[in-house]
């Protein structure tokens, strides 16, 4: 990975080709995204708003080349620059301004739940529309007989009611990994170790944990989904990252082998998506009280 960042920081035409190429990669293999947009994060943190800006136009011109040549249009060229390149680099662009993970990993949260909002001001019935976009995949799978019609439909109709939420999650998540990547290039390079202390130190403002436990009540109140459910969602990708870094710093801290770090990755790809939750649920705690002040403690001691 040094390799490929130091290749990336060669040049415009380096990081255009790399940003570019991994895009187009992503539409057979979506992790390749991450790899796009930590392009942008890289080339932003390490030089400027102006260079990673001038990095997302070239590279929107060669993703419009390339999709021209090889799928007969240049339009997916200006889907990655709206949905992942410019909110990487404007995150990059705070990231750099503020020096500080959590401020950025709450600010993309917060824009998260923005659009949620939105999405719930200005659609009657997002799951209605959830519904209609996916009719085209519902009537392959029962043509093809993979699935019962009946059954697809309820299927089908339940995913419906939690996309607008999964959606704006999976959002955030796309763009605070890339940044996250593109970050830990950047330490690579010029600061090793320094993205792992970072990381590690990754703590959302606790007003961020106090509306989590409020939209829990609610939802215990009324279980139904809609925007309360959505909101939350959004919280738990923030969560999850939270309950990582409080992870890896016990494993820090107690200097455990790295196969105990890849065993828990390994964890949260098998036991998808219980393990996220218990992750988030891990990371909601420290950002209502701070557990990893306290485990710094030691036992026996007062908080």
């Amino acid at each position: 990975m040094k390799a490929l960042a130091s290749f990336i920081m060669r040049g415009y035409a380096q990081a255009s080709l790399v940003a570019a190429a991994s895009a187009l990669l992503s539409l057979l293999a979506p992790p390749f995204g991450l790899a796009s947009g930590a392009v942008v994060a890289l080339v932003t943190l390490r030089r400027g708003m102006r260079e990673g800006a001038l990095l997302c136009l070239l590279a929107t011109l060669g993703v419009g080349l390339l999709g021209a040549l090889a799928l007969g249009s240049p339009w997916p060229a200006l889907g990655t620059l709206l949905i992942l390149w410019l909110p990487v680099w404007a995150l990059s662009g705070l990231l750099r301004a503020s020096r500080s993970l959590s401020l950025t990993a709450a600010a993309t949260g917060l824009v998260g739940a923005l659009g949620v909002l939105l999405a719930h001001a200005l659609v009657q019935d997002p799951a209605a529309g959830w519904m209609e976009l996916m009719t085209p995949l519902r009537e392959v799978l029962v043509q093809d007989d993979v699935v019962d019609p009946a059954a697809a439909e309820s299927v089908f109709e339940a995913v419906a009611q939690w996309m607008t939420g999964a959606f704006a999650a999976a959002l955030v998540l796309q763009w605070l990994l890339g940044l996250f990547i593109g970050r830990w290039w950047q330490a690579q390079l010029y600061n090793p170790g320094g993205f792992g202390e970072e990381f590690r130190s990754l703590r959302l403002p606790r007003l961020l944990g106090v509306a989590g436990v409020l939209l829990l009540l609610l939802i215990g109140v009324a279980p139904v989904p809609g925007l309360v459910p959505d909101l939350l969602i959004v919280l738990m990708s923030l969560y999850l990252l939270q309950g990582l870094a409080v992870l890896h710093q016990v494993h820090h801290a107690r200097g455990l082998h790295i196969g105990w770090l890849f065993g828990l990755y390994a964890l949260l790809v098998v036991f998808m998506p219980h393990a996220e939750l218990l992750v988030a649920c891990l990371g909601l705690v420290d950002v209502l009280v701070n557990l990893r002040a306290r485990l710094a403690q030691g036992p026996g001691r007062a908080p």
